[in-house]
């Protein structure tokens, strides 16, 4: 029974509270009663059957003892970080639904309805947007509102076609089912992201609530550390979108490289008083061959990744999607050892212009005209056949490794 006669939880007839309220813990004794009790009275005032967990994280200012004496389950979550406090203290929450708040008092437990509703509604995210609530003076640093939040929501926006516009409000909620579908692994601050990267990308229904941001209660600086953790954000969603890290630019890069490549072959060209020759040609070919090497990164990023559960399967794969996925890899060795042969056939044909020469001295910028596309091609033959295997490895059927008998470890190694 806590303070004045109010319960921490209020269940229904079998026992299950519809709601929990989650709220990460670390050292947060000067505004976490705040937080406990005005979620506790907007519990009563709503007639909802709920709970209050608290994730601690290893506080040492008596905070725990803080959510106990209030009736809030309190978590252990002995490993570090925002991202770990909420999810343990998630995994352990009993509601069909779930919201997660910040317990520094700068988000309003007292109005929770909106987020219920939208939960009850069928929607499987509910995220709080602070930009259309409101944020009071002084409740979020300028670099954070005017810079650092606009960005990262339009980077997310962009890689993963995500409708939220504040990817990094602190009061979200969700469904328990969807809690589990979502596989979360972060433990840091990315763990906001991860949550509405993850929801869009497997199609769930994510929906939007204003809410509003006040200065937070503490009289310590908060944990979050603007650009560490914006660059965590940012870091991220990089990693989880090989689209966007390697494959856009690769297949930029080599459209630049062919396209150069082909107007510099047959002559040297003039912009201007500017004469662009052979030395361009030589840039325009590495260039082909790098958008081609970020192209097959993109691909065996993308096929690890989903294996490995750490990025999901998209419906409709796309270009992407085949390449990691589906292309044969005996097609793929076929078109390399053409691409190869091509180039052999060119080096032959410079050896024989050489030839024609009597092996002396010639126009670099003739010869170069040769060897170059010749020495290209036969690289990217070269190139496209490895890395045909390479995805053919990857996309081998395997066991864990702690189901493979100690002396089959390292075989054929």
């Amino acid at each position: 029974m806590c303070p004045s006669g109010m319960q921490g939880e209020l269940t229904s007839s079998d026992g299950a509270p519809e709601l929990s309220i989650v709220m990460p813990c670390l050292n947060e004794a000067e505004t976490l009663e705040t937080c406990i009790a005005k979620a506790q009275r907007w519990l009563r005032a709503a007639g909802v059957h709920g709970e209050v967990v608290v994730g601690d994280n290893g506080s040492t200012d008596g905070s725990r003892l803080i959510a106990e004496r209030l009736g809030a389950r309190v978590i252990d979550v002995p490993i570090r970080g925002y991202g770990a406090a909420l999810y343990h203290a998630t995994r352990a929450a009993r509601g069909r639904y779930v919201v997660m708040g910040d317990a520094d008092d700068s988000y309003d437990f007292s109005d929770l309805g909106a987020f219920l509703d939208k939960l009850r509604e069928g929607h499987d995210l509910v995220m709080g947007n602070r930009f259309r609530g409101g944020i009071a003076p002084e409740a979020m640093p300028w670099k954070n509102r005017y810079i650092g939040n606009p960005l990262l929501t339009g980077i997310g926006r962009l890689f993963f076609g995500s409708k939220v516009g504040d990817f990094h409000c602190g009061l979200r909620a969700c469904s328990r089912a969807a809690f589990d579908r979502l596989d979360l692994h972060t433990t840091g601050m990315e763990y906001a992201s991860e949550m509405v990267i993850k929801a869009t990308v497997l199609g769930m229904s994510v929906a939007e609530v204003p809410t509003t941001l006040s200065p937070d209660g503490r009289s310590r600086p908060p944990h979050l550390r603007p650009w560490r953790d914006g660059w965590r954000h940012l870091r991220f969603m990089l990693l989880h979108s090989p689209r966007w890290l390697f494959f856009y630019p690769g297949i930029a890069a080599m459209v630049l490289g062919l396209v150069t490549m082909g107007w510099l072959i047959p002559q040297p060209r003039r912009i201007g008083s500017v004469e662009i020759d052979v030395h361009t040609l030589v840039f325009a070919a590495m260039l082909l061959l790098l958008g081609h090497q970020a192209t097959m990164i993109a691909a065996a990023a993308r096929l690890l990744g989903v294996r490995e559960r750490v990025l999901v399967p998209e419906a409709g794969r796309g270009a992407l999607g085949w390449l990691g996925f589906e292309a044969s890899l005996e097609g793929g060795v076929l078109l390399g050892l053409l691409l190869m042969l091509g180039g052999a056939s060119g080096a032959v044909a410079a050896l024989v212009a050489w030839g024609r020469a009597s092996f002396g001295p010639m126009t670099p910028s003739t010869l170069l005209r040769l060897v170059v596309p010749s020495a290209t091609l036969f690289a990217l033959g070269t190139q496209v056949a490895l890395w045909s295997f390479f995805l053919g490895v990857l996309r081998l059927p395997v066991r864990s490794l702690g189901a493979v008998p100690p002396a089959a470890r390292g075989a054929g190694e």
